[in-house]
Formats: structure tokens, sequence, C-alpha cells
């Protein structure tokens, strides 16, 4: 007992000593914001995730893990405030490995396109282009690839992950409940391919988003629509002299030499040392500077998932963002509010606690929707009753339609685990909702026409949140997913814009253009919260990767699927373009 008590308290000891060690080493990390030295480059590692907030990771800082992906609101204000900024007189990217939808990655691009009207020099460098990658870097001014650099230029393609047949293997039955042609997100459970409507939406939005890609490309680097498409089309870039051929790049050299001419832009000399400062303290700067006003924007972040209750850092819980949104319309000194949505959906429950709360508050003061890469299916839900609607026009939208989804796990269960059950119930469907027997016809019927109601109850309010009528709304419903210029031709968008200009469509509605200043929702978690948090993240994806190796991923995406609970308002989020 002496020895167990023991080693109990030296357990609790050294785990108090190992916090307050991180503790310490988080706070020696977390300096003084920077100062920028006069002729100064800001500096961009352009590689990692794209989010619209990165939380807080005192461990990544603590053990010098710089790069956690591109915090793009963070990021879209500090080039703001880089473009006014007399110290910094150039932009120089490295690139790495970018990934995000196409609707933030837009974002950025034109952040440093409007950055460069200063007159200010952007430079890129690069091993590697990928076609996110490079759609940043065609607007700069130089793009230096290396000799022996891999380009892709090649056009997109979107993957699906099916899992009929593990399914089938395993002996489940998922029993789908769905309206609309064109909802798709439960084909992944019923099919081992695309069904013939979803291919052809599919097919659509990616050609749309494509087609704007190669329009951009094309009048940033001066290279006739047509000749770009055929490069494309046909895989014409595959080495660097390739991309240097068709003027993809300007030079083919190494990065000293790109340096060297960062140099000559300075007027420094051969081996002077170049001031310069990173994007993630450059960011610290921005955020200090003192932009105070009685008048407030509130910018309510919604983003992954829509689940009900509190939710989590990763998704939009229905009773936190409730909340917020409510403490939003009752604080006078907010006079407009921004619903920034980067979601693909999830619960209708969920989606239609939030709308509701969002119709409360455009009764009061101005709501606008941003809508980044995604705001598909629960995502429209939340846009919906927005005075204006704001997207991109490679934003991912519309997908008006709801499923349902229960599993019928009897054989399974009986078959593979031998595992059987009996049931008594005090009326003829007290165990409708089951998983260890199917569904039989008529208890089908009412799921069903739970559905159906939802999907009327779905697509009145998007018909009077549009000022559209009902039936010229349900010719673009059906569960279809668009793109934002489709959408704006549809009227199922009202401007084609960024979040910029979201923010200032908000301003002038609420009156106060000239003098405004923004302040985002939810909170964060505070410095000690995200320790525990991650050290217990850590451990969870460490276990599940030495376990499970490359299968990992899909089995976070079964894993997902405690999310399904109820009926849902989603689009098949697990959709990759590459």
């Amino acid at each position: 007992m002496a020895t167990i008590v023991g080693l109990v308290i030296a357990g609790i000891l050294l785990s108090i000593l190992f916090i307050m060690g991180i503790a310490g080493l988080v706070a020696s990390s977390s300096g003084d914001v920077p100062t920028v030295k006069a002729n100064s480059v800001l500096y961009i590692n352009l590689s990692g995730s794209v989010a619209e907030r990165i939380p807080e990771d005192p461990l990544a800082e603590a053990f010098g893990e710089e790069n956690r992906g591109i915090e793009l609101l963070a990021t879209l204000n500090a080039l703001e405030y880089a473009k006014t900024d007399n110290n910094i007189k150039g932009i120089y990217m490295e690139h790495g490995y970018l990934s995000g939808g196409y609707g933030s990655i837009e974002e950025i691009r034109d952040a440093i396109e409007d950055f460069k009207s200063s007159g200010k020099f952007v430079y890129s460098y690069a091993e590697f282009l990928s076609e996110a990658n490079y759609y940043v870097a065609s607007v700069s001014d130089e793009i230096y690839f290396n000799p022996q650099g891999i380009m892709e230029l090649n056009g997109l393609s979107a993957n699906i992950t099916f899992f009929k047949g593990l399914f089938d293997k395993l002996e489940i039955e998922p029993q789908i409940f769905r309206v609309g042609t064109y909802k798709s997100a439960v084909e992944p459970f019923m099919r081992k391919d695309m069904s013939e409507a979803n291919r052809e939406q599919v097919g659509s939005f990616i050609n749309s988003i494509y087609d704007h890609y190669l329009q951009k490309v094309s009048a940033s680097r001066e290279i006739d629509y047509d000749k770009l498409k055929v490069i494309s089309d046909s895989m014409l870039v595959r080495n660097a002299e390739d991309a240097y051929k068709y003027k993809l790049v300007t030079k083919i050299a190494y990065s000293d030499e790109i340096k060297a001419l960062i140099r000559e832009q300075l007027e420094l000399k051969e081996d002077a040392k170049i001031n310069s400062v990173s994007l993630k303290n450059y960011i610290k700067l921005a955020n200090s500077v003192d932009k105070y006003s009685s008048n407030k924007i509130a910018v309510i972040i919604a983003e992954g998932e829509i689940v009900s209750g509190k939710g989590d850092v990763d998704n939009v819980g229905s009773d936190k963002f409730a909340r917020v949104i409510k403490k939003a319309r009752e604080n006078d000194k907010v006079k407009a509010v921004v619903i920034r949505v980067n979601s693909p959906g999830g619960g209708i429950v969920a989606s239609d606690v939030i709308w509701h709360e969002i119709l409360l508050t455009k009764q009061k003061k101005p709501v606008i929707a941003s809508m980044s890469s995604v705001a598909a299916s629960g995502g429209y839900y939340l846009s919906m009753p927005c005075d204006t609607i704001v997207a991109q026009p490679n934003t991912i939208t519309g997908s008006i339609g709801i499923f349902g989804m229960m599993f019928n796990m009897s054989g399974f269960l009986e078959n593979k685990l031998g595992i059987t059950s009996d049931v008594v119930n005090t009326g003829e469907f007290s165990d409708i909702y089951t998983v260890s027997r199917p569904l039989n016809d008529y208890e089908k019927s009412i799921i069903q026409g739970r559905v159906e109601e939802g999907y009327e109850s779905f697509t009145g309010k998007a018909a009077e949140g549009r000022k559209m009528d009902i039936e010229a709304l349900k010719k673009v419903a059906s569960g279809r997913v668009w793109t934002g210029s489709q959408a704006k031709e549809i009227g199922l968008v009202d401007v084609l814009g960024s979040y910029d200009d979201a923010i200032k469509i908000a301003a002038t509605k609420a009156g106060i253009a000239d003098d405004y200043m923004t302040i985002l929702y939810p909170e964060l978690k505070s410095e000690f919260e995200e320790i525990m948090s991650k050290l217990v993240g850590e451990t969870e994806a460490r276990f599940m990767k030495a376990n499970y190796g490359n299968i990992t991923p899909y089995l976070d995406q079964i894993k997902k699927l405690e999310n399904y609970n109820g009926i849902q308002a989603r689009m098949p989020f697990d959709i990759e373009i590459k």
C-alpha cells in the first residue's frame, strides 16, 4: 500500500512539474510584438492547410513548430496592413504544399494582388508547385522555379470515398431516406461509385471552378486563355523547362538567386543580410495596432460540421452559436453582424436553431453572409436568412436538400460477433430506432415522411429568405451543389466578392462605413485549455496512426458517422478536390 501511494504521489508531482515546464516553455515562446526594421520583406511560407482561424497552439510554439497552416482572416488583415507599412518593401513567398478550398485560396490571392497595387514587389520561389500554390504564385512579379522542380497544372479532379463494399463485408445495411435527386451525401454508404446525377453536378461545379482558375491565371500571366487550357488539358508542363517555355514561371533558378534579386530590389550589397519578418510574427504586429471604435461589426465564424449542443473548436455547435448570435444582437455597440460560413452542413435541427437566431438578429440590425470555400446544405441554411449573401466565384454552395440514415446491424451483430437481442415493447413502434433489426415498410414510410417535411421546411425558408417563388427555388434545389458563380446566376447568392467586401457591405448598411472595428466570435480557448486539449488530441491521433497507419483517414471518416444523428442537411463533405 505504501508503494502504491508513493507511486500515485510521484505521478501527480511529475504531472504538475510537466505542466509547469510546458507553461514555462509557452511563456518563453510567446514573445512581445515584433519590431519590423526599415527596408524589410514580409516572408510567407505558403504551405499547410488554410483555415478561417487557427487556435493558439502553445505546444507547437514551445517546441518550435513554426508552420501550423495559414490562418486566413489574420493573414488577410496582415496583408492589408503591410500594404501601407513603409517598413515593408515587398513580399517573398516560398511555396510548399498548400491545401484548402479554392474559395479560401482565392481570398489570399486577391489580398496579395491588392498588396501589389501599392507598388511593392511580390516574388515567389518554389521547388514544387501544386495547382493551389500556383494559383497564388501567378500574381507574383517574378516566379523562380528550381531546375528540378515539379509543377502540377493538369486540371482538377474530385475524389469521393465509398464504403458500401465495407458494409457489405460486415453485413451492415444502411437504410437511406432522402429528398433531392442530387442529394449525394448518402451515396458513399449505398453505392460503390457516383450516380449519374452526382457525376453531372460534380463535373459541373469543378469545371466552373477550374474555368475561373484559368481565367484568373490567364490575366495575371498574360497568357491566352485557350492556350492555357490546352497546356493544362494536355499536361504539357512536366518539368521546370516546360514551365519556363510556356511562360508560367519567369526563371529557372535556385533560392540564392532569387535572394540576390531581392537584395538588388532593396538596394543592398551582394552579401548583405535581408531584413525579413515572418507572416506569423507580422500577424501579431497587425493585430496589435489600435483600431478601436465604439461601432462594432461582429464576425461570427461558422467553420466545420453543424452539430447539436455545444460542439467544439472543429465544428459549429448550435447551442454555442445561438448564444453568440444572441449576444451580438443584444449588444448595442454591435451595429451589424457578418456570418462567415465555411461549412458543408450537418444536422437540420442544429441548423434550424442557428437560423432562428440569425432571423431574430436580422430584425434588429444588418446581417451579411460571407461564404468561404464551402457553404452548402446546412451551411446554406445559415446563409439564407441574411440580408445579403456574398460568395467567391469558386465557393461551393447550394445543396438544398436533406437526408436521414439508419443502420441495420443485425447481420453484423449475429454473424460476425455472435450477439443477438430480443425486445418487449409497450407500443407497436417503440423500438423503431433500433439497430438490431431492419425497419419494415411502414416504419420506413414514417421516417421518409419526416425527411420530406424537413425538405419542405428547408425550401420554404430558403424561398422566403431569397424572396423567390417556391417552385422556382425547388428547380435549383433538389440537393444540387453549385459554385458561387452559378449560384449568383440562379439567385441563391447576391454578390460575388470577398470577406472584405462582406464587411464593407455590413458597414454601409449599418451607416458606419467611416468608423468601425471588427470583433471575431466565438472566443477561442485559453492557453491552458489548448495545452490540455492538444495533449489529449495528439495522444489519440498518434495511437490511431500507430495502430492503423495509412487507413487512419478512412477510419476518421467512419467515425464521423457519430454526427449523423437525426435528419441531416449535409453535402458530400468528404469530396477531395485537387
